[in-house]
């Protein structure tokens, strides 16, 4: 394994690696992602395996096991090169199929193929494929050409070439003045201009010299995973960014804080890290450039506050996880006391790509105060559920109806939660908003780390800001009061309203609240908290007013509001309901209409969901 001392033997490896994959050969990519993981793609890569083993030109095949390729409604999915060929939900007695007929045979199979909503015909290819079309994957489409546990395979796509161009090409200001040109903002939720932190950092006063970098890769929305499938599927690219801002800032030391929930994420990133260190790019005298650098892990224990940028510090320090007063900045007094750089896994990776290509050609992307891309954790009531990376501007409706593929069971669209459990909830009249971070903050609504959660007809809106209110409370470290009481106190008012004892007061209540906690928390967890709240009081007050007022859930979501019947003209007493009833409430004779006993029913709502013939009644 060679120990590269200069830029170019980094260059002379890389020829040599792309010597031995000629441009015509087969290779054929199984997504190896958390998602496609939960559809056992492992044992489809194993039936590969053992398929190419047996067959005589298995061995001129080359098989890879990459990241997540983004389409996680589909899994396990495969990609064979040179032809492109995409198949989706492939099981493991497909592959002695896909082996004879593409692999060797050159011909597709039908049934393997996608097809989805609007579509005349199944797409071949992954371009050809809806829900990538208006996609720009700038930073993950990578994940799926690459095995991240392989650094030639990094390699290949030119990994490390703008650590080089960095180190012996520019000086540590042209650096940080390519950032803060091309106008990257931190892809962590605050939106930040990661060119002024960087810039902060390296002219604060550090009196021993020490200064770190940071990668926050504590991840903790629900339904959120980009940060997770990113150093799952290239850790390189975080590390090539992380030791691009090391030199930049003049720091010698960085962190990786990953949440012990990401065991793939932790285990490819201590693979890549063991890979960068024997190939010359991590430890002393990197590429030959009198530069040290060394990263290390630190494990978090999965409390959401310690997302913010101050606990996240404390935690790794091995104190509380609790967040502190700012001023002072990390960029002047972070970590130990130290001038620190804390950015999140997706900014990191944005750098490579700015170093190499330019700040000018990055700040032609997206919109005057939003520049790049923005990758999207698209979850909830959607057909396509995914991560997504689309440029800074793009709608609402290009992501739930053109990528997203709109709505299941044809039901029709109500809002959709931007930013995570601190985001807000956003109406069908602003579908057309453009998205980027101050188009958002305006709607009353966060950019957050990505977080898209897409909500039905069938959803109550003050059931989703009493969840998310749930949530937030029960991560909320408690260390200032508006927070810890503040949302304790709002929650009991939307239990209250869910429950049917709601007062009309209570909707100026739960505002003035979520004001005074926006206000006067300590951090941001805090400062963001009240959103669901505040968004749903804004766009959807009349199912509050309809809890509260007309004693009734309009979505038939709060069991305490809403009562099950059968409509005995559509019910042919084919008895389903009743056997499968878990408090034996329903009642009747065969092929007669059946009867639900109000005191014994506890509106479960599932015998709405066994019926066939829309019987039953919610209301």
């Amino acid at each position: 394994m060679p120990n590269l001392k200069s830029p170019v033997a980094l260059e002379q490896l890389r020829n040599h690696i792309m010597t031995r994959r000629p441009p015509e050969q087969i290779t054929v990519s199984v997504c190896g992602g958390t998602g496609c993981h939960a559809y056992k793609c492992e044992d489809v890569a194993a039936a590969l395996r053992q398929e190419l083993a047996c067959h005589p030109g298995g061995r001129d095949v080359v098989m890879k096991v990459t990241g997540c390729h983004g389409l996680c409604e589909r899994g396990p999915l495969m990609v064979i090169h040179p032809q492109g060929i995409f198949y989706q939900r492939v099981k493991p007695g497909d592959v002695p199929e896909i082996v004879a007929e593409t692999v060797f045979g050159g011909r597709f199979i039908d049934r393997l193929l996608y097809t989805g909503p609007g579509m005349d015909a199944a797409a071949l290819r992954e371009d050809d494929i809806p829900f990538y079309r208006k996609q720009q994957r700038l930073i993950f489409g990578n994940n799926g050409l690459i095995d991240p546990t392989s650094i030639e395979d990094y390699m290949a796509i030119g990994g490390y070439s703008s650590l080089a161009k960095a180190l012996f090409a520019m000086k540590p200001a042209d650096v940080i003045e390519e950032i803060k040109v091309s106008g990257l903002r931190g892809r962590g939720g605050a939106g930040f201009p990661t060119g002024l932190k960087w810039e902060m950092c390296a002219s604060a006063v550090a009196h021993d010299g020490a200064r770190y970098v940071i990668c926050n890769a504590d991840e903790g929305d629900p339904g959120a995973y980009m940060d997770r499938s990113l150093l799952e599927g290239n850790p390189h690219s975080v590390i090539e960014g992380m030791i691009i801002g090391a030199y930049a800032v003049g720091a010698g030391t960085g962190y990786v804080y990953v949440r012990h929930e990401y065991p793939l994420a932790l285990k490819n990133l201590r693979t890549a890290l063991i890979q960068a260190e024997r190939y010359g790019l991590l430890g002393d005298n990197i590429l030959g450039s009198r530069f040290n650098f060394r990263i290390r892990i630190s494990v978090g224990g999965g409390a959401f506050v310690c997302g913010e940028e101050t606990a996240l510090l404390f935690s790794i320090e091995g104190k509380p996880g609790n967040p502190r007063q700012r001023p002072p900045f990390p960029a002047r007094q972070g970590l130990f006391g130290k001038p620190t750089v804390l950015n999140n896994v997706e900014t990191w990776a944005n750098v490579p790509v700015i170093t190499g290509l330019g700040g000018p050609w990055y700040a032609r992307l997206g919109t005057r105060n939003s520049k790049g891309t923005k990758i999207f954790s698209l979850v909830g009531k959607i057909n396509n559920t995914g991560l997504v990376e689309v440029p800074m501007g793009i709608t609402l409706r290009e992501i739930v109806f053109d990528i997203g593929g709109g709505i299941p069971g044809g039901k029709g669209f109500k809002a959709v939660q931007t930013g995570g459990p601190s985001g807000g909830c956003l109406p069908e009249s602003l579908l057309d908003l453009p998205v980027d971070f101050d188009r958002l903050i305006e709607a009353g609504s966060i950019m957050g780390s990505g977080g898209m959660i897409v909500m039905d007809g069938e959803t109550c809106m003050v059931d989703v800001a009493r969840y998310f209110t749930h949530f937030l409370t029960e991560e909320s470290c408690g260390k200032c009061v508006p927070c810890r009481e503040g949302l304790d106190r709002m929650l009991d008012i939307l239990t209250d309203i869910t429950e049917g004892r709601g007062r009309p007061e209570d909707i100026e209540l739960l505002q003035e609240l979520g004001e005074a906690i926006k206000s006067a928390s300590l951090c941001a967890l805090g400062r963001t908290a009240p959103n669901p709240v505040l968004s749903t009081l804004r766009y959807f007050r009349d199912e509050y007013d309809a809890h509260i007022r007309g004693g009734r859930c309009p979505a038939g979501v709060c069991k305490a509001l809403i009562s099950c019947s059968i409509d005995t003209a559509r019910c042919n007493g084919c008895g389903l309901c009743a056997r499968e009833c878990p408090q034996v409430a329903i009642t009747g004779e065969k092929k007669q209409a059946h009867v639900i006993d109000q005191g014994q029913c506890t509106r479960c709502g599932l015998c709405k969901d066994l019926c066939k013939f829309d019987a039953v009644v919610i209301s």
